[in-house]
């Protein structure tokens, strides 16, 4: 099977909310009056973002969410996407799987593929997707101030007990993994609720690398910092079979999670909750901004913790 075949087979449909897809040089995009075009791209390489075991399905369910979940944290609603995939040689049952499982997505969220590439090599998957916000109103990191509470979508930790686990490092009920395993493989891009949260949150960003690294790209550009109730973040895993130290690491610095963390003024409770309610997503207030720079955490009583959790970083 050659390169054109293989697109048309596993990769070519009709658009539905663009103007011109896969099969010309270029697709065109038409984002509604008012409205701004919102880009991100994504990449997931085999042993650095997925194992070679995982199914084909999750796996092209997750190189779509990872980058849905970039425009959730943008407020956007997702558009199109283009698709750029590297793989070693053409494996029709793989790429039924992937495809299926992409496309899954796609339709739930109504977003067109119309474009991309393949080309021989290392199995590499490269996602560009857009979305359309109205003027004025995206979700920035730059946006928290001091007052303002923390907020966490979901739960999180999962991924990484998964990964542990795939490491032998750790040993956990089957039914614990099973649920963990599926939230590393198949995450959920919380795309209703950063809609629903643009004019609430004055900050946001998506859980990737860890809630504390992610949290602190919001401070650095909010030029704020932040208090974390640990003894809160402790219950966002959800999950049973872990000490307290492993729980907590998991939540703070585990990454893979997807959610989003985003800022609202006290204030904006109510409709902080009534967004999350909305979007079919439960938030838990996890702490508070501070015009102190940088980011503490406590416990319970109050008491201020070692701050020793470090968030992923891929060449570090």
């Amino acid at each position: 099977m050659g390169e054109f075949d293989l697109i048309d087979r596993f990769f070519k449909r009709p658009v539905t909310r663009t103007a011109l897809g896969v099969g010309d040089d270029c697709a065109l995009l038409a984002p509604a009056p008012g409205m701004q075009l919102a880009v991100s791209c994504d990449m997931l390489v085999e042993g650095r973002h997925f194992l070679s075991s995982v199914d084909p399905v999750r796996l092209g369910h997750k190189a779509l969410a990872v980058n849905l979940s970039d425009l959730a944290a943008c407020g956007a609603k997702p558009l199109a996407f283009m698709l750029a995939l590297s793989m070693p040689r053409v494996d029709e049952t793989w790429l039924d799987g992937f495809s299926r499982g992409m496309f899954a997505l796609a339709d739930a969220h109504a977003c067109d593929l119309v474009g991309g590439d393949t080309t021989q090599g290392p199995l590499t998957i490269s996602i560009t997707v857009f979305g359309e916000v109205p003027a004025g109103q995206a979700l920035l990191r730059s946006g928290a101030q001091a007052g303002d509470d923390i907020y966490v979508s979901g739960t999180l930790g999962q991924a990484r007990l998964a990964l542990e686990v795939f490491r032998g490092k750790l040993s956990v009920p089957a039914e614990v993994f099973d649920v963990a395993r599926c939230r590393m493989e198949q995450p959920t891009p919380r795309v209703a609720l950063g809609q629903a949260l643009r004019g609430i949150a004055t900050a946001a960003i998506d859980v990737s690398d860890g809630l504390l690294g992610d949290l602190g790209h919001v401070l650095r550009q909010s030029r704020v910092g932040a208090t974390i109730d640990t003894a809160v973040a402790n219950e966002l895993l959800g999950l049973d079979g872990l000490s307290p130290g492993q729980r907590l690491e998991f939540v703070l610095a585990g990454g893979d999670d997807y959610e989003l963390v985003f800022t609202a003024t006290p204030s904006a409770r109510d409709a902080v909750q009534a967004a999350a309610q909305r979007a079919g997503t439960a938030v838990t207030r996890i702490g508070r901004i501070e015009s102190h720079p940088g980011l503490r955490l406590v416990d319970a009583g109050g008491k201020q913790l070692d701050q020793r959790y470090a968030s992923f970083d891929h060449f570090a």
